[in-house]
């Protein structure tokens, strides 16, 4: 059991706001990291629209990128957890 509450200032019981802030900016960084990779084959697929072969792979691409990054944000979020449960 941890003695004290993560994110909570164990001094004034209030929220520890400099704690939420060093944890959400490595969650944003990696949701802004696959965000920007699945726009690159959107992007592109939208450039190549005559072709719908072209268009639809690079769609599929995406939505993969999408796929995999979720998950692997899922997975820092539960890591971590376990990380501050433990502290």
């Amino acid at each position: 059991m941890p003695s004290e509450p993560p994110f909570i200032d164990p001094v004034t019981g209030e929220l520890d706001t400099s704690q939420i802030r060093a944890e959400a900016f490595p969650l944003a960084g990696l949701i802004v990291l696959f965000g920007a990779l699945a726009l690159l084959p959107f992007v592109l697929g939208f450039l190549a629209g005559g072709s719908f072969v072209i268009g639809a792979f690079l769609t599929v691409v995406g939505q993969f990128i999408l796929a995999v990054g979720a998950g692997i944000v899922l997975m820092y979020v539960i890591a971590r957890g376990i990380q501050l449960a433990d502290v």
